[in-house]
């Protein structure tokens, strides 16, 4: 009896919750003891363990290594399966499952409903086998590189045991992408000796060769790159994550049935010779051993209503229905389907039905972030690689980053933390351990080290994380370290990715899979930060209450000097910072230099002045020079009206920014070295905005000035000292404005063009005359392999849709286009039952979208509608001006589309693009919503909280661009933070949240909360105004009439 519990003290007991202290499949991956991770929903209690006795369950996982499991003989398959997942740290276990032969030697899956020992007659003779169950349409859609590295040992074994078969050509190009995983860069001895060893296919001699030139191609390529470009090129082949399931139809041929993410496919042999997408089947059933396919009506098709086909008994036939359904709602539902009521009586059909979170589930699970993650190893690699796409730091760095001297600081910051952040060394990308061979593609050159170092840039998302982990891990008595915060980005965004190992930071609520793991502190809530000077107490909220001036038109005066600081910052972009760079390397002509800085300079050193005249009237104002002088220095009018009307002097290099902003382009088109030096310029953290809206910047603050004085003369009454001047300077803006705008208008469209150029691929001539940008959002496309999100980009003559790849870039890949002229609309829900749904018939080409909101899908139907009647009363461009063929068009199997990619395109990094956001948070921008947003800017201080916080911490914040930018004071030149806010909910707290604060508004999206206090009722108001633009965009009328419309 004492050594039955000394053998199962050693293993991993599921009732008690002890680890076995021998290596685990876990422990071989690399993951730490004890710290799994569920596949429940978050908030959601693991299903309770029935006591017992236990049974031990062997285990063979897809590294072909065998784990022992003790279960109770009462426990739920589920218990097993969590059990696994939790064994492995693995995140998305929702698409393995268990698979083992039962009494009559037939391959089922584990049912997770029912008690393991009713499916498992005989444990100690039974090996149950953790593989593949749910092959996904698009391997981009699995987040965690965990969970890639298994599908690609999936794959791995899928060939050796002949399941995945294809041509010489494919099995070669598999492999090799295998071998460079496990062995890294291609060496013909070491290649020779690692095929002589390892056989990944019968009759492997014969490729050799062909493996061995594929292998010469990946040099640089990461195991986790070559993962996904093994499933890159799996999941074209026909085979891929097919079963097959013999049956016979009606007439007595023998075919094999299977099942995938799309339908019930039919084979006859390996060849493919029919399949039934789910949207077309109506009911599925079996009646002994005929196997029964409903179909809904077409009048087009030649199919009967019911389909019949014969398998060899029927627990074949129960078996492989089950499989059927499982797959339909795992696919298509978007939730778990609730249990049948029992019956009273009588029971009638099968009670079984789908356990566990829909793919759905799982996507939005991840997204979110509500999980750890853990670093692994691979069995198999002799290559160093963790649970991530990017580069790492290494161990010795990544507990206490340290902060470069390249931060820029505030003239009032404490001297001490400034020096002990002078002292921050390099953070290193990742570990190269000692006799292991390491990638190059991780080797960074000086330029690229010099560009990590010091980059302090990080999410708000992630601060909070890092704010938690520092909470719970310090000791209530210990100090901030001294040392700064680092982040491995070159600069800033919330969803700045770098798939290829390039020094990037990720949104960890929205794409998990490409976010370093090991997350680090931001420099947000560094000492820089928490100090104790940049916490306000609420004394000095209420000293400070107290001295300034409270009126309404002191505020909109100050909401002037606010915004003209953060506008003079935008202008030194060019005039200082890309003027500086431009000197140093010979690559701009001098006429195109002296056209933009010749007309930026002048602009400078007017607004220079502008801005300290400002600063003056409003100290004046608050009496901090003269605290005696009352009623002439109280207004703002009088400043406005003399500098606007000396502003339209400057009117005649306003009309220059069309020129100069179109040969900038002009010359980056002509100039490989003027194309790399500008894409290289908006890397740098000044550059916090894509270089051509900076451009712009003179004529958005026209718009801004214009807004404000308008906002002046509603408060003032009309006998007030200040109104008249008021009036009369909104006047002269308005008169500027009225010139200018059909300007601005089609420069900003040309813009728009240009950066939608830089996001996509497979398009060459998208910037031609009389293309106008109209929409662009994020909708699910229904096709053979069901709905699938792709991103639309919606133009006055075409609609694009295309996916987001996973390269080093970033960028959307065009999977087709469908032109304008002649295309129809309709709605068309109850024909396919998905919410939200639109079919777009074209003339040769017709689409299925559904939108996530019923409010997204009437934007579209309207936008769509107009553009198709403007294509209908112009010509319009034609169709055929889209040389580029998409991607998708191009042979699956060539070797240049699936061998990896350059390690040259890891630098391509820009601001994050609006087009990310709308692809993450599943939102649209129209236009209109676009130039609205350029009267919608503001900056100022606001005061920050989160949501398990308990301080206040001041902070310098501008609202561009739909997004927040986070500074610790106005002099500082980069942002340190930032929060594209589509898809966030503004509201006021409530009680119960316990802020009891004035001016108090809450951001919340999903899991992230943040609360920010504002100065005065107005400034709170403005803020909600501003940022309400941009939490939701209102649905548009047509924003321009086709006068205006914007072609250039």
């Amino acid at each position: 009896m004492t050594s039955k519990c000394q053998r199962y003290k050693k293993r991993v007991s599921l009732n008690m919750g002890e680890t076995e202290q021998r290596p685990t499949a876990g422990s071989r991956l690399g993951a730490q003891e004890n710290a799994g991770i569920s596949t429940l929903e978050h908030g959601q209690k693991p299903p309770m363990t029935p006591p017992g006795k236990l049974v031990s369950i062997k285990i063979q996982m897809l590294d072909d290594t065998q784990e022992t499991f003790d279960v109770p003989q009462r426990a739920p398959g589920k218990v097993l399966h969590d059990a696994v997942c939790n064994h492995l740290n693995l995140v998305e276990g929702d698409y393995f499952g268990l698979e083992f032969p039962d009494h009559k030697k037939m391959m089922v899956w584990l049912d997770l409903l029912k008690p393991v020992m009713k499916q498992i007659r005989r444990p100690k003779h039974v090996v149950v086998k953790f593989v593949v169950k749910f092959f996904p349409p698009d391997h981009a859609q699995l987040q965690e590189e965990l969970t890639r590295y298994l599908f690609a040992l999936q794959v791995k074994q899928d060939l050796a045991q002949g399941r995945l078969t294809c041509n010489d050509t494919s099995t070669a190009l598999l492999i090799s992408h295998i071998v460079q995983s496990e062995i890294g860069d291609f060496d013909e001895t070491i290649d020779r000796e690692h095929l002589a060893k390892n056989k990944y296919i019968p009759q492997q001699e014969a490729l050799e060769d062909k493996i061995m030139e594929f292998h010469r191609n990946h040099m640089g390529q990461t195991p986790a790159e070559s993962d996904f470009q093994l499933l890159e090129i799996a999941r074209r082949l026909e085979m891929y994550g097919i079963r097959l399931h013999p049956a016979k139809d009606r007439e007595g041929t023998k075919i094999n049935l299977a099942v995938a993410n799309t339908g019930i496919l039919v084979f006859q042999g390996h060849t493919k010779i029919n399949a039934f997408n789910w949207a077309k089947v109506r009911k599925l059933s079996f009646k002994r051993k005929r196997f029964l396919i409903k179909l809904r009506p077409d009048v087009n098709s030649s199919f009967q209503d019911t389909l019949e086909f014969l398998m060899a008994s029927r627990d074949f036939c129960k078996s492989f229905w089950k499989i059927c359904v499982e797959h339909h709602a795992f696919f298509r539902l978007f939730e778990e389907p609730k249990p049948k009521p029992k019956p009273v009586l009588f029971s009638r059909g099968s009670s079984f039905r789908f356990s566990g979170r829909t793919q759905k589930q799982v996507l939005d699970y991840v997204k979110e972030g509500g999980h750890k993650k853990v670093q692994f190893e691979r069995k198999h690699s002799k290559i160093h690689s963790i649970r991530s796409l990017t580069a790492q730091p290494s161990e010795q760095h990544s507990e206490v980053p340290k902060q470069s001297s390249s931060f820029a600081f505030g003239d009032d910051n404490d001297a001490a933390v400034v020096q002990s952040c002078r002292q921050g060394k390099e953070l290193k990308a990742s570990t190269e351990d000692t006799g292991q061979r390491r990638s190059p593609s991780l080797k960074k050159s000086p330029k690229e080290s010099r560009k990590v170092d010091g980059a302090v840039v990080s999410t708000v998302e992630e601060e909070e994380e890092a704010t938690k982990d520092r909470m719970q891990n310090r000791p209530q008595s210990q100090q901030p370290s001294t040392a700064g915060s680092l982040t491995g980005s070159p600069h800033l965004s919330e969803l700045s990715i770098n798939s290829q190992g390039g020094p990037s930071v990720a949104n960890m609520s929205l794409s998990p899979n490409l976010s370093p793991d090991a997350k680090q502190s931001s420099p947000l809530i560094s000492p820089l930060l928490n100090d104790p000077s940049c916490i306000r107490t609420d004394d000095e909220e209420e000293v400070k209450r107290k001295r300034f001036p409270t009126e309404k038109a002191y505020f909109i005066a100050k909401e002037v000097a606010t915004t003209e600081r953060t506008y003079l910052k935008d202008l030194e972009v060019i005039t200082s910072w890309f003027q500086s760079a431009v000197s140093k390397e010979d690559c701009m002509p001098e006429i195109l230099k002296n056209l933009i800085f010749s007309n930026f300079e002048p602009l400078h050193k007017f607004h220079t002045g502008f801005l300290k005249e400002i600063e003056q009237r409003l100290a004046l104002w608050e009496g901090r020079s003269n605290a005696h002088i009352k009623g002439d220095y109280q207004r703002i009018g009088d400043v406005m009206l003399k500098n606007i009307q000396s502003m339209k002097q400057l009117t005649v290099h306003l009309w220059k920014h069309n020129e100069v902003l179109m040969e900038l382009e002009n010359g980056i088109k002509n100039s490989r070295k003027l194309e790399t030096f500008c894409r290289d310029f908006e890397l740098q953290k000044v550059c916090y905005l894509p270089l051509n809206t900076f451009l712009l910047r003179p004529l958005h603050r026209l718009m801004h000035y214009k807004q404000i004085m308008e906002r002046l003369c509603k408060h003032y009454p009309p006998n007030h000292i200040d109104f008249r001047d008021s009036r009369a300077a909104l006047a002269e803006i308005s008169e500027m404005v009225a010139q200018l705008h059909g300007n601005m208008i089609k420069m900003e469209n040309f813009q728009k063009l240009h950066e939608l150029k830089k996001d996509l691929i497979g398009i060459d001539n998208l910037v031609i005359p009389g293309r106008e940008f109209i929409r662009l959002g994020s909708l699910s496309k229904l096709s053979g392999k069901g709905l699938q999100q792709r991103m639309f980009f919606l133009f006055n003559d075409i609609l694009l849709y295309t996916s987001r790849g996973l390269t080093a870039s970033n960028q959307f890949k065009v999977h087709g286009h469908l032109p304008l002229y002649g295309m129809t609309i309709e709605e068309s829900e109850e024909e396919w039952g998905v919410a939200h749904c639109l079919t777009l018939r074209g003339q040769h080409q017709s689409i299925i979208v559904a939108a996530s909101t019923r409010a997204e899908m009437n934007k579209w139907t309207e936008d769509i509608q107009m553009a198709i009647d403007l294509a209908e009363k112009s010509s319009g461009p034609a169709p055929e001006l889209l040389a580029s063929s998409p991607p998708d068009n191009k042979d699956p199997l060539s070797v240049s589309d699936c061998t990896s990619l350059p390690a040259g395109l890891i630098s391509d990094q820009r601001p994050v693009s609006i087009s990310y956001v709308c692809w993450y948070r599943m939102q649209s921008l129209s236009f209109y919503d676009i130039l609205q947003s350029h009267e919608n800017q503001l900056s100022g201080n606001l005061l920050r909280k989160f949501k398990n916080s308990n301080g206040w911490q001041k902070l310098w914040v501008v609202f561009t661009n739909f997004c927040m930018f986070f500074y610790k004071s106005h002099q500082d030149n980069h942002p340190l933070a930032s929060l594209p806010l589509l898809g966030y909910s503004l509201t006021i707290p409530s009680e119960s949240e316990n802020i009891h604060k004035d001016y108090v508004f809450k951001l919340h999206f999903k899991s992230h909360v943040y609360y920010f206090r504002a100065e005065s009722e107005y400034t709170f108001e403005r803020w909600m105004e501003v940022i309400r633009s941009a939490t939701s965009s209102a649905s548009r009328t047509r924003a321009l009439s086709h006068k205006e419309s914007h072609a250039y």
